[in-house]
């Protein structure tokens, strides 16, 4: 992670939102899920968010690393049509080593939709995949 990351960076994204970020689309298998009505998931509208904070903190990392969610407080306040353009702020807030913190928000150009905190750490890629496969081995041997 370079030293240039700091807490007052902002980065924007905007997306129009298809009729397959819907909730009806976020768990095909789920019956419950398909009978709800044709509108933005929050599970859609989460990852989103983590995308604009990834956007953040994109120019900062080094070679071989990236980023992971670990903690996500967010409300969703109203629903989005899809057809309707979603812009969600993400501005770091704080970084504690490789732990950083962002407030997020996200606007359909007609309600605020949802707003809180997210936080992501920071990984080197090789170290990851290396636990990981640790993982899958345990798996194996049960």
């Amino acid at each position: 992670m370079k030293d240039t990351l700091k807490p007052g960076l902002t980065h924007r994204l905007e997306f129009e939102v298809p009729e397959n970020k819907t909730v009806r689309h976020l768990y095909p298998e789920a019956a419950e899920f398909a009978d709800m009505p044709s509108v933005f998931a929050t599970g859609y509208m989460v990852g989103l968010m983590e995308w604009a904070c990834m956007k953040v903190l994109e120019p900062h990392l080094e070679d071989g690393e990236g980023s992971l969610g670990v903690h996500v407080n967010v409300s969703h306040s109203a629903a989005t049509p899809p057809g309707l353009k979603v812009a969600v702020d993400a501005e770091c807030l704080a970084v504690n080593g490789r732990r950083v913190r962002f407030a997020v928000s996200a606007h359909d150009g007609i309600d605020l939709i949802g707003k809180g905190e997210i936080e992501r750490f920071i990984v080197a890629w090789d170290r990851f995949d290396r636990g990981l496969a640790a993982k899958r081995s345990q798996m194996a041997a049960e």
